[in-house]
């Protein structure tokens, strides 16, 4: 395409002393500014007065037709439109002459005059379309052709001529080198019996592909060429573990016995897979060797080779006891939990940051390729305290509380991503959170001293060396001062430099009767930021001590009193004893006073009363208790008065009968209660009487209770027990009193 280009230059002045050469450089986009004629070079000579005598005249390349000159002035014009691909440069001479003698009156001035190029010529193929074949099968990235495109405009000067090729159709099969136009196979497994042939559109593109730059296209017709593909094809699940398998293959072949067997194997090896030889089938087993990633890759193909493991040496010349197949695996995706970027985290923190700060930021993805969303979360169990918490969305760990170094340097967390899509989808990484140390403990006494100085003491005697501990940690180590008051007249310290110091003692003619015991007061500080200090008190104990300094007693001495004891010690003493006789006399008072109440008030009390010989009933519920209406009517027993007269001593003391004759059917239930008594060890003593809720119908005895009976007291004589001895003597006081003969 032809540049219809105007010069347009502004005016000059060119002074001719001598011959000289000028290039002028014309840019066509300043041309492309105007479609008229205008000046484009002022010649002028000195030799010029303005009085028309000097006449200029311009020779070479185009004067006279693309170029003009005015004769009286000296201006250049351009006549028509300029095109770089026709002529790139004109070199054009200058003459001043004389109008009269045509004398030259300066030197001739060349002048080369360069047209820049601007982008007006689009990328051209050769050919209208073009073709080209590969085999099939081919790995992804095989040469299939290079095709390339021209452009007439200037390649030194800008990017009219840079161009850039891309692939307008034939994705995702093909693909084309963005530089040289190569084209190469962008897809695996490509099956002539599939499909054969192929359209491919190249465009090619000035300017370095930028917009606004022209372009041209061309069409690549590509066909598959036909191989020998004997090939299998196997399906595997990317979640398939290392060694398992995933697909058989099998050869066929007409011998039999050891003839027929076989060996598998892969031609070249491979990463991924490998292949064995199942003895028993002949079949070629596939399996894996390294994780298969369905995000990463979906397609493998590789050749495998089978031959006789025997060869007949009678046949083995002219024969090939072997062949060949290809095997194209085809990768599924599984949905698979997230993945961490990191595995595990550490971070560090300061121990001062407050609650709600920013800890770190954990992140992880689904590895699938729809690439579901993710959710955090941290597992309880490993943060029981609840110090930190995590965004749920962007994965930002914070604090809840604030952290504490000296409580624990390392605090290790699990963090779990779940799939929001599938909550079974999930995935936990550690996440140990380092607490970094700030200077917040002031340092104290390595121990508890026990220190001591000597009555006999020198000024300048060390008596103690101190050190201290401080829970904080510090990037340089620890470094402690020590000081004390400067004015404390007993003693003084020296500061070692090496975190001890001395105490030494300032003077001499120390007493225990003067003070037993002193507290120096000791100041500790760090050299962290912020300097923290303590105040520790060391307690100093006066001793004796012999002439070697080892002490023998740090007892106060007992001082004798000389002047008496003072007013306010008798008055203590006196008080205390005051007191003590108080509570002698009110104990006495109070013994004097308490007496037993009688266990009997009057006569007149009808209750049963109990009395206790050390022996224990069976509570309420004891059918078998004592009952003293028996004492009270002595008349109802007659098997066992003599008991009356002696102390008793049978362990099993005798029941009495009943003394109703004609109810047989109370007789017979009270003997055989009588022989379940008799003959129970464990039954009450010889002071308990038992007794039956039976009376039988018709009982001229009425209530057998001792209660409301129709015996009065004053019926007994009750004598008998003063004879059985101390242990009844508060019985026999008790009915013998009320003897209505001993009354009157």
């Amino acid at each position: 395409m032809a540049e219809h280009v105007l010069f347009y230059f502004l005016c000059i002045v060119q002074v001719f002393h001598h011959s000289q050469k000028q290039d002028l450089v014309l840019q066509t986009d300043l041309m492309l500014a105007t479609r008229e004629e205008k000046i484009c070079y002022c010649l002028h000579s000195n030799m010029d007065k303005g009085d028309g005598n000097v006449r200029y005249v311009l020779t070479g390349d185009g004067a006279g037709t693309l170029f003009l000159i005015d004769e009286k002035s000296g201006d250049i014009h351009a006549t028509k439109r300029l095109d770089r691909e026709e002529k790139a440069m004109y070199t054009l001479v200058a003459k001043v002459l004389d109008r009269t003698t045509n004398a030259e009156l300066e030197p001739d001035t060349e002048f080369n005059i360069k047209i820049h190029d601007i982008n007006d010529n689009a990328p051209k193929f050769e050919k209208e379309i073009y073709f080209a074949s590969v085999p099939e099968m081919s790995e992804v990235g095989t040469s299939v052709a290079t095709i390339t495109a021209t452009d007439a405009d200037d390649q030194t000067y800008g990017n009219s001529a840079k161009l850039v090729y891309s692939i307008l159709q034939g994705q995702p099969y093909f693909s084309v080198d963005s530089e040289n136009g190569t084209i190469k196979t962008a897809l695996p497994g490509m099956d002539r019996e599939v499909k054969e042939n192929y359209q491919v559109v190249i465009q090619a593109k000035d300017m370095a592909g930028q917009m606004g730059g022209l372009s041209g296209t061309t069409t690549v017709s590509i066909t598959l060429s036909d191989v020998n593909d004997n090939s299998f094809r196997v399906t595997a699940v990317e979640s398939t573990e290392i060694g398992g398998a995933i697909g058989r293959i099998k050869a066929d072949d007409p011998d039999v016995g050891r003839n027929a067997e076989m060996e598998y194997s892969i031609v070249g090896g491979h990463d991924i897979f490998n292949i064995i030889t199942d003895q028993t089938t002949q079949e070629g087993v596939i399996i894996i060797k390294k994780a298969l990633d369905y995000e990463n890759k979906r397609d493998y193909e590789f050749r495998v080779e089978v031959k006789n493991t025997y060869l007949d040496a009678r046949f083995i010349h002219g024969l090939q006891f072997k062949d060949y197949a290809t095997v194209k695996v085809t990768v599924e995706d599984v949905d698979e939990p997230p993945v961490f970027t990191r595995n595990p985290y550490i971070i560090e923190v300061h121990e001062d940051t407050a609650a709600g700060s920013f800890v770190g930021v954990v992140s992880a993805r689904d590895p699938d390729a729809d690439n579901k969303p993710v959710k955090y979360s941290i597992d309880r169990h490993t943060d029981l305290e609840r110090l930190f918490n995590i965004d749920s969305v962007n994965g930002t760990i914070t604090t809840l509380k604030a952290l504490d170094r000296e409580m624990s340097k390392w605090h290790n967390i699990s963090v779990v991503a779940t799939e929001i899509n599938n909550p079974r989808q999930t995935t936990r990484v550690p996440v140990f959170i380092k607490v970094l140390d700030v200077n917040d403990n002031a340092p104290e006494f390595a121990m508890s001293y026990d220190t001591f100085v000597c009555e006999n003491v020198k000024a300048g005697q060390l008596i103690q060396t101190i050190s201290a501990v401080d829970t904080d940690e510090p990037l340089v180590g620890h470094k402690f001062v020590f000081s004390i008051s400067p004015t404390n007249p007993n003693f003084t310290i020296v500061d070692r430099e090496d975190n001890t110091a001395n105490i030494l003692t300032k003077r001499g003619g120390f007493s225990r009767r003067e003070m037993s015991m002193y507290f120096l007061p000791v100041v500790i500080s760090d050299n962290d930021y912020p300097i923290q200090s303590s105040t520790s008190t060391l307690i100093v104990r006066v001793c004796a001590c012999d002439s070697r300094g080892n002490m023998q007693t740090c007892n106060p001495e007992v001082l004798p009193f000389s002047d008496g004891l003072t007013t306010g010690a008798l008055v203590a003493i006196l008080l205390c004893v005051i007191i003590l006789l108080m509570i002698v006399v009110l104990f006495a008072a109070l013994r004097r006073q308490r007496k037993k109440e009688p266990l009997i008030i009057s006569k007149e009390d009808v209750r049963d009363n109990v009395v206790s010989y050390n022996d224990e009933g069976g509570g309420e519920e004891d059918t078998q208790a004592f009952d003293i209406g028996t004492l009270r009517n002595p008349e109802v027993m007659d098997a066992n008065k003599l008991r009356r007269d002696i102390i008793p001593e049978m362990l099993f003391p005798f029941r009495r009968t009943s003394p109703i004759k004609d109810n047989t059917d109370v007789r017979d239930f009270i003997n055989g209660r009588l022989q379940e008594n008799d003959s129970d060890p464990t039954a009450p003593p010889y002071d308990s009487l038992a007794t039956y809720a039976y009376e039988g119908s018709g009982s001229l005895a009425e209530s057998l209770s001792s209660l409301e009976s129709a015996a009065t007291e004053g019926d007994h004589d009750y004598d008998y027990l003063s004879n059985w001895g101390p242990q009844f003597k508060k019985l026999a006081e008790m009915y013998i009193g009320k003897s209505p003969d001993r009354e009157t």
